[in-house]
């Protein structure tokens, strides 16, 4: 059986018009946790009006190295986060965003589910060669995630951020096409024919 591009085991990848993700951004950044996981800025929380701005820009310029998705759950279709891949093409590389915004949804594999399917989207759809991405060293549980799904830390800004009183490290991590393919072998069903290696 084919896999679904868009599906995983617990969430599928959709997009989502500009209203309906900024209000649930919105209530998301409510939560000065989430902000301040999600953000290297101090947590402040925005408005409607301001976040749809943002979420729209992308949109207008109709950018073509772009890629926003929400993240919704396969039962009752709940938006509860979203993701961007920032394109690099000439090097065939993307950076990674990723946030689940709804906390009754953090650490039951809703995360790492999602992350599966856009590796597998980047990968077997857009060709790319590399993923990357970067979380701060305060936050165990996105570190963990990331590993689950094949990342590996490549790297970090030394007390990048303060938090707490504390000076806190930026962490890079990455993953490259023929790991993924070695940590999730089922993929290789999702290979286009022609990809050059």
């Amino acid at each position: 059986m084919k896999t679904l591009l868009f599906d995983g085991a617990l969430v599928r990848i959709t997009a989502e018009e500009p209203r309906t993700f900024a209000e649930a951004w919105v209530r998301w950044n409510r939560d000065s946790e989430f902000s301040r996981l999600s953000n290297a800025s101090a947590a402040y929380p925005s408005g409607i009006k301001q976040a749809q701005a943002w979420f729209e820009k992308p949109l207008e310029k109709d950018d073509p190295n772009n890629f926003s998705f929400a993240i919704r759950t396969l039962d009752g279709n709940r938006l509860i986060g979203g993701a961007e891949l920032e394109v690099c093409w000439n090097n065939r590389e993307t950076f990674l965003g990723i946030g689940i915004g709804e906390r009754e949804y953090w650490g039951k594999g809703y995360g790492s589910d999602a992350l599966r399917v856009l590796l597998r989207y980047a990968f077997s759809e857009l060709n790319l060669h590399r993923v990357a991405l970067d979380v701060f060293e305060f936050n165990p549980r996105a570190i963990r995630c990331y590993e689950k799904v094949g990342f590996t830390r490549e790297g970090s800004v030394r007390g990048f951020l303060e938090r707490d009183g504390r000076r806190w490290d930026l962490v890079f991590m990455g993953i490259l096409r023929e790991e993924w393919l070695t940590h999730e072998p089922q993929n290789v069903d999702m290979q286009p024919s022609a990809v050059p290696q």
